[in-house]
C-alpha cells in the first residue's frame, strides 16, 4: 500500500453549497500515486471492506488474537531453529506453522492444486490481506518479495526480515534492475520466490493488472512461473472482504476484522504451471500468469463502489 494525497475538486469546493460540500468529504477521495511507477488501487476500507460490529464477537475476538500472537512469536523464535534443519525437514515444519496461523486467526483455509515442491520457481498471486503471506507459505515456503516499509512493522516485520525476504524500495525506480537481478539470483539458486505483482492490495471483489518487472526475473534466471488465486469468502456464503488491508487501513484494523469474522474461508486456487521459455517477453508472460477474479459480477459492482474501471476480463 502506498502513501496516499486524497483531494476534493476545486469546483466542489468553490461552488458546491455547504450540505453538498458535507456529502463530498463523506465520499473516499481518489489516490495519487507519490511517484510514477508505484501502482495504486480504487480500494478504501470505507467503500471496499465490510466487518462484524457484534459486541459479542469481542471475548471470542480477543482470544484469536491473543492465539495468532502467540503462534506469531512462536514462529518468530524459531527461526534461528528452521535454519539449522534440512530442507526436506524445514519445509513441512513451515508450512504446518503457516496453516496454524492462518487457523489461529479464526480462518478456514481451502486448497486446490500443488506447487512444485523444488527446484527455482516464481509463485505469483493476487494481493488482499496480510494473511496472503502465510497462505502462499503454506503452498510451498519461499523467500518473499516485499517493500521496505514492511521491516517497520510490529511483529510482522520481523518474522519477515528474518524469514529472508527481498525487500525492495518501490519508490526509487534507479533501484528496479539491481532488485530484478537480485530476484533472479535467488530463483537461480533452487530458491522459490513469492511477489504481488499488482504491486498493492484490492479488497477481492477485482483486482489490478499484474506489473511486468518481476517476470523478467524469471526469464532471466530460465524457471517456470506458478499462478496462484486466492478469494475469501463466508463458509457457504457470499465473498467477504473482511481480511482485506487496503487503502490507509491500519494492520491493527485489518487483524481486528479478521478476527471478528465468523466462518471466514480461504480459497487458495494454484493454477498450471508456466513452463520457463513457454512465453518470450514479460509482457506476455505477465498476462499468462493474472489470475482472473472469482466473478465479474463481483468485479462489476467493486467498479460501481469504487467509481473507477476495474480489470473484469
Amino acid at each position: 500500500m502506498t502513501d496516499t494525497l486524497r483531494t476534493v475538486p476545486a469546483a466542489v469546493r468553490v461552488l458546491a453549497p455547504r450540505r453538498e460540500r458535507r456529502a463530498a468529504a463523506a465520499v473516499p477521495r481518489p489516490v495519487v500515486p507519490t511517484s510514477a511507477w508505484l501502482p495504486t488501487a480504487p480500494c478504501s476500507p470505507q467503500v471496499c471492506v465490510a466487518s462484524a460490529r457484534s459486541l459479542a464477537a469481542v471475548p471470542r475476538a480477543a482470544l484469536r488474537l491473543g492465539a495468532l500472537l502467540v503462534t506469531l512469536a512462536v514462529g518468530i523464535a524459531l527461526l534461528p531453529v528452521f535454519g539449522a534443519v534440512p530442507a526436506a525437514r524445514r519445509d513441512p515444519l513451515i508450512r504446518a506453522w503457516s496453516r496454524a496461523v492462518v487457523r489461529a486467526g479464526g480462518v478456514r483455509t481451502r486448497v486446490t492444486g500443488a506447487a512444485a515442491p523444488h527446484g527455482g520457481l516464481l509463485l505469483v498471486a493476487n494481493h488482499i490481506s496480510w494473511l496472503d503471506i502465510p497462505l502462499l507459505a503454506a503452498v510451498r515456503p519461499a523467500r518473499m518479495l516485499a517493500k521496505a516499509e514492511i521491516r517497520r512493522w510490529p511483529v510482522a516485520g520481523a518474522l519477515t526480515a528474518r524469514s529472508g525476504a527481498l525487500f525492495i524500495e518501490r519508490d526509487r525506480l534507479r533501484a528496479l534492475p539491481h532488485t530484478v537481478a537480485r530476484i533472479a539470483g535467488a530463483l537461480r539458486s533452487g530458491a522459490a520466490v513469492v511477489a504481488f505483482p499488482e504491486g498493492s492490495t484490492w479488497c477481492g471483489r477485482a483486482q489490478g493488472p499484474f506489473r511486468r518487472a518481476v517476470f523478467q526475473a524469471a526469464l532471466d534466471a530460465g524457471v517456470p512461473v506458478q499462478p496462484v488465486r486466492l478469494h475469501y469468502r463466508l463458509e457457504g456464503g457470499p465473498a467477504s472482504t473482511a481480511p482485506a488491508f487496503v487503502g490507509e487501513d491500519s494492520l491493527l484494523s485489518s487483524l481486528w476484522r479478521v478476527v471478528t469474522a465468523r466462518h471466514l474461508v480461504a480459497e487458495v486456487e494454484i493454477l498450471p504451471e508456466i513452463p520457463a521459455g513457454a512465453h518470450p517477453d514479460r509482457r506476455a508472460l505477465a498476462r499468462a500468469a493474472q489470475p482472473q477474479p472469482a466473478g465479474a459480477e463481483l468485479a462489476r459492482a467493486h467498479a460501481a463502489l469504487a467509481g473507477k474501471p476495474t480489470l473484469i476480463a
